[in-house]
Parts: structure tokens; sequence; C-alpha cells
């Protein structure tokens, strides 16, 4: 959840050390799942409210 936060909030903030505790958890195909998904997912919400949609 941390992860997926620091995409949403400040991708730039996602630092060494998030991502050794993320490849503890993940393989690295289920990373690049995860990390697809998740920004796949920020994208449609700004999208959304960029359009006014709820």
């Amino acid at each position: 959840m941390r992860f997926a936060e620091k995409l949403a909030v400040d991708h730039r903030k996602v630092d060494d050390a998030l991502w050794v505790e993320v490849r503890a958890h993940f393989s690295e195909a289920e990373i690049i799942e995860l990390t697809a998904h998740t920004t796949l997912y920020i994208g449609f919400g700004r999208f959304n409210e960029i359009i006014g949609l709820e």
C-alpha cells in the first residue's frame, strides 16, 4: 500500500529502501504488474478529474 501511495502522491519518493521492501514481497513479474496496474488507475483517476467525471 505504501508503494501505491508513493506512486500516487509523489513517484519521485519511491526510493531504494522502498524498492528493497517491495522486492522482499513480490517477484519482478509481480512488481511490473503491480506498477502497471497502479499507474494505470492513477491515470484514470486524474483523467476523470480533468474532464469532470465523478
